[in-house]
């Protein structure tokens, strides 16, 4: 049971990359939140910003790297890199993913400002005094960096959705839907890791400011992937034909309808609001309490793109 459900004829697409599309949501959610936050007056100091600027760059260069070495020929993907093709979904969003690092790191190059300077001039002394007034430059742009990161941020959350909508020969893939649901769930995943990293590497307080502003958009994010999933199969039901059968191969019986009922439902979504509804509060204030939350979200999305790429190529029109 468990070979056919990741092995059948139609499959162009494996675990690799739900793993990719996991990481790229993760970076693009925690910028989401941290760039937000960041307009609320917080700076280096916050956990959560701390979080954000280890999270952000490493899970999208983790992402790439699976993405590069799940290639049939993995060294050519240096042709991605600088040779832009239009009409190429991959290309364009390898585009993406340079534009959004780039600008990712000069918004956390004025973050942490000060770290760097006093950084460089500990290690290096007067060399390379440049970066300082190239930072100095970028903190008189950030109002200008900021909503430029908040929008590729957004366009990188979408492209994970995208990538796989593009794939028109599946049903189920070829979902409007589908790339603001990987947003929107890509900001949950991004809820989910910060606040587990910050309160766990970085100690940060479970009442600050940071985590109570991540905190608020917890239900708000949860109620809007749930209203995107209802939209996403009720499309697939009053399409007919092919939609129709793609939803009930689905989420009608066999193994994905388990992972998608017991692991993204169940798991990832039921059981975290259970246990902040019925967790008494010395127990909430705990850290192996958001721990547990935190990686139960996690591994519900993480899910989710299993069984949206899975089970998306089951069915082919």
């Amino acid at each position: 049971m468990l070979h056919d459900a990741f092995h059948f004829p139609s499959l162009v697409w494996d675990w690799p990359i739900a793993i990719y599309l996991f990481l790229l949501g993760i970076s693009a959610g925690a910028t989401t939140l941290s760039v937000l936050l960041r307009k609320k007056g917080a700076g280096s100091e916050s956990g959560i910003i701390k979080a954000t600027a280890m999270l952000a760059p490493v899970s999208v260069v983790l992402g790439l790297l699976i993405l590069i070495f799940h290639l049939a020929r993995p060294w050519t993907f240096w042709k991605l890199m600088f040779h832009y093709q239009f009409d190429s979904v991959m290309s364009m969003g390898v585009m993406l993913f340079q534009l959004y690092m780039a600008v990712l790191f000069a918004w956390l190059a004025v973050v942490f400002r000060s770290e760097i300077e006093t950084l460089r001039r500990h290690l290096l002394q007067e060399k390379f005094a440049f970066v300082d007034d190239l930072i100095a430059w970028l903190a008189r742009i950030e109002r200008l960096l900021a909503p430029l990161l908040l929008l590729l941020a957004v366009l990188l959350g979408a492209y994970t959705g995208f990538l796989l909508s593009a794939l028109k020969t599946y049903p189920l893939l070829n979902n409007p839907v589908l790339p603001v649901l990987f947003l929107v769930s890509g900001v949950s995943s991004g809820i989910a890791s910060t606040i587990l990293l910050a309160v766990t590497l970085f100690k940060e307080n479970h009442h600050s400011q940071g985590v109570s502003f991540v905190h608020r958009f917890e239900r708000p994010v949860l109620a809007v992937e749930v209203l995107l999933l209802v939209c996403f199969f009720t499309g697939l039901y009053f399409g007919g034909g092919q939609k129709e059968v793609a939803m009930w191969a689905a989420i009608g019986s066999g193994f994905w309808a388990q992972v998608f009922w017991l692991g993204v439902v169940g798991i990832g979504m039921l059981l975290p609001q259970l246990l902040a509804l019925l967790a008494p509060a010395p127990l909430r204030a705990r850290n192996g309490y958001l721990v547990l939350v935190c990686s139960l979200t996690l591994v519900g999305i993480l899910l989710l793109r299993y069984f949206v790429l899975y089970a998306g190529q089951m069915t082919v029109v």
